[in-house]
């Protein structure tokens, strides 16, 4: 597994603004958005492309299109939810499939209960959006998901993820083409199986409490 932490100034001053537990939910969903548009461009230097001839104004040159099939976006709900917008303006041609999964609190093993996806995903480039890797359980499933269906290539954005998380993951993972693209890598787990410093529940702070 590749993990690229994107170290950027804006990318670190806008998380900043995030883990404020003072920030309001419609200026965390602005800056999530934007967030994701950053680490998106990081995420697709990779994306599979086929060389095109155009016609210019002024003559007949070579560029690239992005190949077919189409890479696939695949947010996790809820909270990947509020990531979406920002992987789309960076890629609006991609697809868009959903995975409902969701965190027992008490054993953190994590359950999908809903997901709208392609049956078959062969050739495919899938790229995975949650807003936090804590214990690792839930993207990992959801990566475990998008193989079964024949994906090969998968790249998984968090804005935020714990080193346990990390490493439970890239355990899950050998041997399969994933990359992980992130925010910032934050300190550890708490005894709870929440981030620290981390952000608290991005989908509560995102849509509020349900």
């Amino acid at each position: 597994m590749r993990v690229h932490v994107a170290d950027h100034p804006l990318i670190t001053h806008k998380l900043t603004v995030l883990r404020d537990k003072t920030t309001p939910s419609a200026t965390f969903r602005a800056l999530t958005e934007e967030l994701v548009t950053l680490l998106a461009y990081e995420a697709t230097r990779g994306v599979r492309v086929n060389e095109v001839t155009i016609e210019t104004p002024v003559t007949t040159t070579t560029g690239v299109a992005l190949s077919e099939p189409r890479p696939l976006v695949v947010p996790i709900l809820r909270a990947g939810l509020g990531m979406l917008e920002g992987m789309v303006k960076l890629v609006p041609t991609a697809e868009v499939g959903f995975l409902g999964m969701v965190r027992n609190e008490d054993t953190l093993e994590p359950s999908t209960y809903a997901e709208r996806l392609p049956d078959d995903l062969s050739d495919r480039q899938c790229f995975v959006l949650d807003p936090m890797l804590a214990t690792g359980g839930s993207l990992g499933a959801a990566i475990d998901f998008l193989f079964d269906r024949g994906a090969i290539d998968v790249t998984a954005i968090c804005l935020l993820a714990a080193p346990e998380g990390v490493a439970a993951l890239e355990e899950r993972t050998s041997g399969r083409e994933v990359t992980l693209v992130l925010g910032a890598l934050d300190e550890r787990l708490n005894e709870n199986g929440y981030i620290v410093p981390g952000l608290g529940d991005a989908g509560d702070r995102l849509y509020g409490l349900v």
